[in-house]
């Protein structure tokens, strides 16, 4: 990997990790464009820690009272029924689905599900069931003429049942082209959170799940022709960019729909199929032999 693919890998990374438009397949689809080799799950994987120390600092306050009351309900009867304590506790119930299916199914992440096939119709059919949940929100929320204004949750009342559903959403992220926060989005909105307590939730219940699959993939770098420094380039790039990402999301939806992130996706996923049954993209492009 050269250091102008590392510069534009990691640059499409912290783009769009954040957004519900699927950060595995743009960098899939980035390298299959431009003719450069796959970059690989290991790659991905590792530059999401740099996103995921976006969110670190982005939601530092938050983060920082979480840990705080989780450690203290270990001791302190009182700090159990904490907001924030059950918080802590319910990000790690949330966050067993995925490691358990990542683990399961790691052969295939890095390898069929990266078919551009699969990642065209993912790109469609989570940009559907966004768009549904997303007028369902809009509904709720503007109410109307004829029927009352459904009051939409907020993360207080999140319980263990929603909080493994949360889980059970982000993982369907295994599949490139679904999108984490898409998914876990689409999941909070269908169970009648509001927008900005689903994107908060899904961007804290991100964090374990990133850093263990990151710090996993760590050893499989420096293998093939994805080298360390232009790895730990592309890192250090996505963390600055999606920094200023996630200040713009969590302005944007608490006043916008998603639906232009609708539009792209399936926009998007109907000119990759398209362009695979031209033969214009193979698709397994830029997948290593062998």
């Amino acid at each position: 990997m050269s250091w102008f693919e590392s510069f534009v890998l990691g640059l499409v990374q912290g783009l769009t990790e954040f957004l519900p438009i699927s950060s595995s397949a743009h960098l899939r689809l980035a390298a299959a464009f431009a003719g450069w080799e796959d970059p690989g799950a290991a790659f991905t994987a590792v530059t999401q820690i740099g996103t995921e120390a976006a969110v670190l600092i982005y939601f530092r306050k938050d983060i920082g009272r979480i840990l705080s009351a989780w450690f203290r309900s270990f001791y302190s009867s009182g700090a159990r029924h904490e907001h924030d304590a059950k918080t802590g506790w319910l990000v790690i119930v949330g966050s067993i689905p995925i490691g358990v299916l990542g683990l399961v199914f790691k052969d295939q992440i890095e390898g069929p599900f990266r078919d551009l096939r699969l990642i065209a119709t993912t790109l469609v059919v989570l940009g559907v069931i966004l768009g549904i949940a997303d007028r369902m929100a809009a509904r709720d929320s503007g109410g109307g003429r004829h029927r009352a204004r459904r009051e939409r949750k907020s993360l207080e009342q999140l319980n263990v049942k929603d909080g493994l559903l949360f889980g059970c959403a982000q993982a369907l992220a295994l599949i490139p082209g679904v999108s984490r926060s898409g998914a876990t989005i689409s999941g909070g909105l269908f169970m009648g959170y509001r927008r900005e307590a689903a994107a908060r939730y899904s961007f804290l219940l991100a964090i374990p799940a990133v850093l263990a699959s990151g710090l996993f993939e760590l050893k499989d770098i420096g293998e093939g022709h994805v080298s360390w420094g232009p790895t730990a380039f592309a890192t250090v790039l996505a963390f600055v960019v999606a920094y200023a990402v996630i200040s713009w999301f969590m302005n944007w939806i608490s006043t916008r729909s998603f639906m232009p992130f609708v539009i792209y996706r399936i926009l998007l996923g109907l000119a990759l199929f398209a362009l695979v049954a031209a033969g214009v993209l193979s698709p397994h492009a830029g997948e290593a032999a062998g």
